[in-house]
């Protein structure tokens, strides 16, 4: 399973998973029709699902072109976002799998940035390569969504999920929001040196034009305050001695940056 990111809209990313012994592909979230469609035309390879992660037009937006090019494919997303996503037909729950090429991918109920979300987790096939984490909005590099519908505490729970998996994991978000994000995090955890010399290098890859999307888990454990309310740090940056309060004080924070 090859993982091909695709620039949509202003600063949305699309995934397409291209088998290529079969010659089919996958698509995550596809914000706008075309840019998937063409990259198809250039593999010449047949588009068999759709996985969403959420009913954001910013994301479902190239299903029904999608679907009209390619009727024989199948829409995936959560169940609890029945009658909001263009042709749902399968209707995800936490727990389910699913199957693409020689891979299966885990659905993880992740409520916070709406109260439907879902983001979809390919383990490692084998130990020396990595996950792959297609997490919609509700985790970035560097920040995590905003709370469209649902509470701190689901975004809490929600990101400590995602936190469990292991470092090796791809984030595949779909936004480039990485450099804003991590200029934000310097104002609460300006000491974290891991923290520093990650901006540094985002400043420069964005000033070349580079994506920095994936990012890796691990990083983010260390770098991400939206993953880290348990430190001193950041608790004492909001005043919380919660975790709850201080991620959602931080949030609130963010929101306002």
């Amino acid at each position: 399973m090859q993982v091909i990111r695709l620039e949509a809209l202003s600063d949305n990313y699309i995934f397409l998973l291209h088998d290529s012994q079969q010659n089919i592909a996958a698509v995550v979230d596809p914000a706008e029709a075309e840019p998937v469609l063409n990259k198809l035309k250039e593999l010449k390879a047949e588009l068999v699902a759709i996985f969403n992660t959420h009913h954001h037009q910013d994301h479902v937006g190239g299903n029904k072109q999608l679907m009209q090019q390619f009727p024989q494919l199948t829409v995936y997303a959560g169940v609890e976002d029945r009658g909001r996503i263009p042709g749902q037909q399968v209707f995800l729950q936490d727990g389910d799998r699913v199957h693409f090429a020689d891979r299966i991918g885990e659905v993880l109920f992740v409520p916070g940035h709406t109260r439907a979300h879902i983001v979809y987790y390919f383990p490692p096939v084998h130990n020396s390569e990595t996950g792959e984490l297609f997490c919609g909005d509700t985790l970035f590099a560097g920040g995590c969504g905003r709370l469209s519908e649902g509470t701190p505490e689901q975004m809490v729970n929600s990101l400590g999920k995602l936190r469990s998996l292991p470092d090796n994991t791809n984030v595949w978000c779909a936004h480039e929001y990485t450099q804003n994000n991590l200029k934000f995090a310097l104002t609460v955890d300006g000491n974290n040196t891991d923290l520093q010399n990650r901006y540094d290098q985002v400043k420069a890859s964005r000033s070349r034009g580079e994506a920095t999307v994936p990012s890796l888990l691990g990083v983010e454990k260390r770098t991400n305050p939206f993953l880290r309310w348990e430190q001193p740090t950041l608790q004492s940056a909001t005043n919380s001695h919660e975790p709850v309060q201080t991620f959602a004080r931080l949030r609130g924070m963010k929101d306002q940056f």
